[in-house]
Order: C-alpha cells, then sequence, then structure tokens
C-alpha cells in the first residue's frame, strides 16, 4: 500500500515470488495473492473520497503546507475540468481507464481524489475506480509473467 506504486508494483512482486515458490517446490497461491492485492489498493479509496479534499482545502492556507496544498487544489481542479471538458458524458469511463492503464501516477489513489475534486458521486466513482483496478491487475499480470518468462525462459 504505497502510493503512486500500489497494485503497479505488487503484482510483478507476487509473480517473482510465484516464481521462487515453484521453483523451490512449494506453492504460492497467486489467485489468492490477486485478490489480497486488489482489497489492499481499495481501502483506503473511502477515506482519499471523503477526506483527502478536505485536508487539502483545510491545509491551503497554512504557512508551511499552504503553497503546496494550494497547489495540488489548483491542479486537481484544472486537470479535472480538462478532463471533463475531454470525457464529456464518459467521465466514468475517463477514470476507469485513467485507473487501469499503469502508467506512474494513474493509480486508484490519484483517481479518487481526481473524482472527489471533479465532485463525481462516490458509488460511481468506487465503481470505475474497481474495474480500473482489475483492468491494471491484469495488465500487469500480464506483462509481469510475459515479462518472467522472456528472462527465465520458460
Amino acid at each position: 500500500m504505497l502510493p503512486l506504486i500500489e497494485l503497479r508494483g505488487a503484482v510483478p512482486i507476487a509473480a517473482i515470488f510465484s516464481q521462487i515458490f515453484e521453483s523451490a517446490g512449494q506453492s504460492f497461491n497467486m489467485p489468492l495473492a490477486y485478490v489480497i492485492i486488489i482489497i489492499g489498493n481499495m481501502i483506503p479509496v473511502p477515506l482519499i473520497y471523503f477526506f483527502a479534499r478536505r485536508v487539502l482545502e483545510w491545509g491551503s492556507d497554512k504557512p508551511v503546507i499552504g503553497k503546496f496544498f494550494t497547489f495540488c487544489l489548483e491542479k486537481g481542479h484544472k486537470g479535472g475540468e480538462k478532463l471533463k471538458a475531454t470525457a464529456g458524458k464518459g467521465l466514468f469511463v475517463a477514470l476507469l481507464l485513467f485507473v487501469g492503464i499503469p502508467i506512474p501516477g494513474t493509480g486508484a489513489w490519484t483517481g479518487t481524489l481526481a473524482a472527489s475534486i471533479l465532485d463525481m458521486d462516490f458509488k460511481s466513482s468506487v465503481a470505475a475506480v474497481i474495474l480500473g483496478v482489475l483492468l491494471a491487475g491484469i495488465i500487469m499480470s500480464a506483462v509481469s509473467f510475459l515479462g518472467l518468462g522472456a528472462i527465465l525462459g520458460f
């Protein structure tokens, strides 16, 4: 549960452990690991949705953290408005793809913060984030196992 890494780092690590365990004659339950990774990635989502924006707004006028918090809010609003203009009614799909395409800075936590700043409703935000996390997990699993297969020659 590390910001910006989230599932994108956990799935390859689980794939590596899977190969290590299997080469040692031990079993490793990759589907169970996948479920645990997804649950761990989703645990902070409600907290981020309901409180992160409030914390940023609260801290925006504080002496030490104010500039950074204001920057985060302004960047979020600017990016959110741009996304709204581009996506239009497809904001759900845009959030799903934002979370689901595994590139740095586009995970469940960042997507949830964006949904909060965009004033998306909680249920559709969480649904888009969950589907995005599942998509990212599938992509990362495929990349991890294909990459390990190429490296280890299996």
